[in-house]
């Protein structure tokens, strides 16, 4: 399954009846409050595999879809990098 399969399929359980958009701000459409967004990132750490630093929590990371895909590849191509040094 694609990571934005993946975070979609996490993300349509939580906000049923809305056929969320990959660019949407899931923020601004009030989906998230603080306890959602850390179980959105304990959830992207599981399910990537990757550690999230607190560098990392910049909401602009997290505010859309089509974001958290890139976070994600980008955390997962310099993990590969760090291994491959």
């Amino acid at each position: 399954m694609s990571s934005r399969n993946t975070l979609v399929t996490f993300l349509t359980r939580y906000f049923p009846g809305h056929a969320l958009e990959d660019d949407e701000d899931i923020f601004a459409l009030g989906f998230v409050n603080s306890l959602f967004a850390m179980k959105l990132v304990g959830f992207i750490e599981s399910a990537f595999e990757i550690q999230i630093e607190q560098a990392d929590l910049d909401i602009d990371n997290f505010r859309t879809v089509n974001a958290m895909v890139a976070f994600v590849a980008g955390k997962q191509a310099a993990g590969g990098a760090a291994a491959r040094a």
